[in-house]
């Protein structure tokens, strides 16, 4: 496997209200990580062709962390033209680019057992880290920068399973959500292993 550059890629796709009000979840996520020294790149989108184009863009960057912002609803997730990419064509979309790298989902309710069944034995993805109910828009844009904080004061150059699950699971205790928290597994003959990060306890 080619080696990957330990930065993140961030996608955002918002709705017009959200544009409006000055609402961009990956500003917030791309200053942090620049005050951890960090190089990302945030590209925003507002059809299926820009985003097409962005995963594209990804693929070539060699970064090994995709985090995409985006609304959702129970088919998949939503451009801001309202556009659908429903979740078996997010997998074909990703598949190219996302093998032995982690994709963050920043979308209500987008992360459970039919998204990770269709993109993780797929893409070859290590993981897939997300909203598994609503998340209020205020509480993601202090989540996620939580969490990238804490991964790199740990370790800059990598993020590795144990850490990640501790660390997901102080901070929806501290945020008061639901996150699901799926990794790649041989073991397992559906190909991966899921883990529920619940509001006050771990399952």
């Amino acid at each position: 496997m080619a080696k990957t550059i330990a930065d993140v890629f961030i996608i955002e796709t918002l709705n017009p209200d959200d544009e409006g009000n000055g609402r961009f979840e990956g500003s917030s996520i791309s200053h942090l990580l620049r005050l951890h020294g960090k190089m990302p790149r945030y590209r925003y989108v507002r059809t299926r062709k820009c985003f097409e184009s962005a995963l594209n863009d990804f693929g070539v960057s060699g970064y090994r962390y995709l985090h995409i912002s985006a609304h959702a609803n129970s088919g998949g997730m939503v451009t801001t033209n309202d556009e659908e990419i429903a979740y078996g064509e997010l997998s074909d979309l990703l598949t190219p680019h996302l093998k032995g790298k982690r994709l963050f989902l920043s979308a209500c309710a987008m992360v459970h057992d039919d998204m990770a069944k269709a993109i993780i034995p797929k893409t070859g993805c290590y993981s897939v880290v997300g909203p598994s109910e609503d998340i209020e828009f205020a509480t993601a844009a202090v989540f996620w920068p939580a969490i990238y904080h804490m991964m790199l004061s740990q370790n800059g150059s990598a993020m590795k399973h144990p850490e990640l699950k501790e660390n997901l699971r102080r901070v929806t205790d501290l945020f008061g959500v639901d996150i699901g928290y799926y990794s790649i597994s041989k073991k397992l003959k559906r190909g991966y292993s899921r883990n529920f990060l619940f509001k006050n306890k771990t399952n």
